[in-house]
């Protein structure tokens, strides 16, 4: 009777989960926290049902269970990966769950750089529309100081570049069964990656322009900032993979959470280079430079 229940598939039923709908819940949690969040901080009112909501606690609340539930989530899949279940199918299947997300990150990038070369090609009807104070028929508009792309711009893309080698390495590392490269690899991966960030950062509080005077900073702050907090999250991501490396979690067959942290990774690099040269040379050429 045993042998009749026997699983004879490679596909992976699971069990049922909590996580999809307190996901949904969190995220609720967040988009309204971020409504009344936002009335907040303008010193604004909204009331409903008798109650003033117009305060940051609820988006925290969502973002805490948004956190809780990546986290536990996540713990589910590298469990059932131990149980054996991630066969050759499952596999497959998580990798085409991958490229797909990577492919709508694309697709959101392609959205940030649309609105930017729209702005630089038309910088007349962009700078009009935009009701500042810069006037000109040009991009940069004119009282624009831009960057020195060759300074901490060109710092960030060697690093980033460096970064997209050690992680190469440590997957290569991870295939031959050298833990202490893999080890290694991750750990200058995950070290260069929050170097990149604490230079963006230094980049921007020196930065000559602001987000909200000019439709040059607006796009700049928004494609150049979404890059960041995906570099944030790269990090994040392969910090985790360097501390289940320690534990000993891959190995040369089974270790697709560290495949999809690289793929991820690479993608973060060549985001970066458009950027840099799209934004920070092309983007500024002519432009005085800032000091």
């Amino acid at each position: 009777m045993a042998e009749t229940h026997q699983k004879k598939h490679d596909y992976h039923i699971i069990d049922p989960s909590p996580w999809p709908l307190l996901a949904s819940v969190g995220a609720f949690f967040i988009a309204f926290g971020a409504i009344c969040y936002i009335r907040y901080l303008n010193g604004g009112s909204f009331k409903m049902f008798g109650l003033e909501w117009a305060n940051p606690w609820l988006f925290y609340v969502g973002l805490a269970i948004i956190l809780y539930v990546m986290y536990a989530w996540w713990a589910d899949t590298v469990k059932e990966g131990h149980e054996g279940h991630h066969t050759r199918v499952v596999a497959l299947h998580l990798r085409y769950g991958m490229i797909m997300f990577i492919a709508s990150e694309v697709m959101f990038f392609v959205a940030w750089f649309w609105a930017y070369f729209d702005a630089s090609l038309y910088p007349h009807e962009a700078i009009q529309a935009s009701r500042l104070e810069f006037t000109g028929g040009q991009w940069p508009p004119k009282g624009i100081e831009v960057l020195d792309p060759w300074h901490l711009p060109l710092y960030n893309t060697v690093i980033l570049l460096l970064s997209g080698t050690c992680v190469t390495w440590a997957h290569h590392a991870l295939l031959h069964n050298d833990r202490k490269g893999l080890i290694s690899g991750l750990a200058l991966t995950v070290a260069l990656g929050a170097f990149f960030s604490f230079v963006q950062v230094y980049e921007y509080m020196h930065a000559p322009f602001d987000f909200k005077n000019s439709i040059y900073g607006a796009t700049f702050f928004m494609s150049t900032g979404f890059h960041g907090f995906h570099v944030f999250v790269g990090t994040v991501f392969l910090l985790v993979c360097l501390l289940r490396a320690m534990k000993g979690d891959f190995t040369s067959k089974n270790h697709f959470g560290f495949e999809a942290a690289a793929w991820y990774w690479h993608f973060v690099d060549v985001v970066w280079l458009f950027l840099f040269f799209a934004i920070y040379v092309w983007g500024g050429w002519g432009a005085p430079l800032a000091g």
